[in-house]
């Protein structure tokens, strides 16, 4: 089992403090550590999620256990499953010696990650409680576009995503719009008709609580239909982007 959800908002937002804190460059350094702290945390099996990215980054257990102040018996134990799923405060210091390792050797892990990719996600961020939809939709001037709008449901966290950098930004990284969950609201920013998003939402099985086109031109009835299909509230704002952001931050 992962960490209970409680506990995940509580990597994320001492994720974001961290990355504050050490002055990590947003457009790598801070998508980069909030990605490995939130697969580890939501994981079925945290100890192989963590052995799977300590192998990507070419970090033996010797030196990731060095930089912890641990024994290497510790961090073996973890990733076997010989030690209970990693709390909060272990996943925190996992993700930040790991990283402290990689920037000792040049950042050559963090430079894989795509700075462009990164500029196609203009704002993302988790709520520390959820937000109603309704709530949501009215902090955003946002109008929902699906028949059925679940009052009980609720949005944990937000993505702006840039429509037309994300075209050659993004590539195959689809996981990294969702950040730590899957209950947020992808907002899409620089779309005419709204039908490509949905389409590809529709051929993936991660899909989000809400879809929000910002000032799309018309949006087309294949995607209202695709998103009721999926079970995804779809809106639309007439919000400005930088006006939208501003609004996004007053929720967190």
């Amino acid at each position: 089992m992962g960490v209970p959800f409680d506990a995940r908002r509580t990597v994320i937002r001492r994720s974001q403090e961290l990355n504050r804190a050490r002055g990590f460059a947003r457009p790598v350094q801070r998508p980069l550590m909030e990605k490995i702290a939130g697969e580890i945390a939501l994981s079925d099996n945290p100890g192989r999620t963590l052995r799977r990215w300590r192998e990507e980054m070419k970090i033996t257990v010797k030196d990731l256990s060095g930089q912890m102040g641990v024994t290497p018996s510790v961090v073996s134990d973890y990733e076997s499953g010989r030690r209970r799923s990693p709390g909060v405060h272990t996943i925190k210091r996992l993700v930040e010696a790991m990283l402290e390792i990689d920037a000792r050797a040049g950042g050559r892990f963090a430079s894989r990650w795509n700075p462009a990719a990164n500029e196609a996600i203009p704002a993302m961020a988790e709520f520390d409680t959820g937000v109603p939809v309704k709530e949501f939709l009215a902090a955003i001037g946002g109008k929902a576009l699906t028949k059925r709008v679940p009052a009980e449901r609720e949005i944990r966290g937000y993505t702006v995503i840039d429509s037309i950098k994300a075209i050659t930004g993004l590539g195959e990284d689809y996981l990294k719009i969702f950040g730590y969950t899957t209950e947020r609201a992808l907002i899409f920013t620089g779309v005419k008709y709204g039908r490509s998003p949905m389409i590809v939402i529709r051929t993936h099985p991660l899909k989000p609580a809400m879809v929000v086109y910002a000032r799309p031109e018309k949006v087309d009835e294949l995607a209202v239909k695709l998103a009721e299909l999926d079970n995804v509230i779809l809106a639309r704002t007439e919000l400005e982007t930088e006006t939208l952001i501003e609004r996004l931050e007053r929720l967190e």
